[in-house]
């Protein structure tokens, strides 16, 4: 029986073997075979471009996301160990959850202009409310019995945030790190598309104005190979770290 780590390159060989079987059959610019989209992906990385306009957006993305994290963290513990306040802020976190993401770029450039930090602002109004629904049905699921425990020992409050809530809650923060991620960088692009004058985002625009597909696939191959080895090197050993409380 094939490993699963042979399944998983078994998958991407076919995925390229259909791509370029495609792309042969076509003959079309519109779908450049992945030969053509690596030789761009080179070319740009060679000229430093890429690298330039992709180091720009990992930039934001970091920052924008550490900010929604530690917010969107903090309020979904309270709401989820507090009923009341949970009640009512729960219909402020469903408007805010449906509000479009364009439509939050699009105010924060008007009320802030077409700055960094409206850029930032964008991006955080629209993870917080992910984390925080996230992280709130965390805290509600946390395990009475160790809580408990922890009072009749007189742990006090920061041993017990320490010693049990954070290990309990620590795979909803893998989970909305993970879903965060994903939502992050798509909005960042849409941000630099609308206000900024470099990043990924920025170039794919002008990339699409030209109908330069293959420099629009080898942009997102780059970013998506960052999140591909962001997943492996520190996601996955964070979330087997996390569970280990468990056995």
């Amino acid at each position: 029986m094939l490993r699963k780590q042979s399944l998983a390159w078994l998958s991407i060989a076919v995925f390229l073997s259909l791509w370029h079987g495609f792309a042969l059959y076509l003959e079309s610019r519109n779908l450049p075979g992945p030969l053509m989209v690596l030789q761009v992906f080179w070319e740009q990385c060679r000229s430093g471009e890429l690298p330039y306009h992709l180091g720009v957006t990992l930039l934001r993305l970091i920052v924008s996301f550490a900010i929604a994290m530690f917010i969107g963290c903090a309020i979904g513990i309270v709401l989820g160990r507090n009923r009341q306040v949970n009640a009512f802020f729960d219909n402020w976190l469903v408007i805010f959850l449906n509000i479009p993401a364009l439509v939050t770029m699009i105010l924060c450039y008007v009320w802030f202009g077409l700055t960094e930090v409206a850029a930032i602002v964008a991006v955080v109004i629209n993870k917080i409310p992910n984390v925080v629904v996230t992280v709130r049905e965390g805290a509600r699921a946390l395990n009475r019995d160790l809580l408990e425990m922890a009072r009749c020992y007189r742990f006090g409050k920061a041993k017990t945030l320490q010693h049990v809530v954070l290990p309990q809650l620590f795979p909803y923060f893998i989970g909305a790190t993970r879903s965060g991620l994903a939502l992050i960088w798509k909005i960042i692009l849409v941000v630099e598309l609308l206000g900024r004058s470099n990043g990924m985002g920025y170039q794919l625009h002008l990339f699409f104005q030209l109908f330069d597909v293959a420099s629009i696939l080898a942009y997102t191959f780059a970013f998506v190979a960052v999140m591909q080895i962001t997943e492996w090197l520190v996601l996955k050993p964070l979330d087997n770290r996390a569970q280990r409380w468990r056995r």
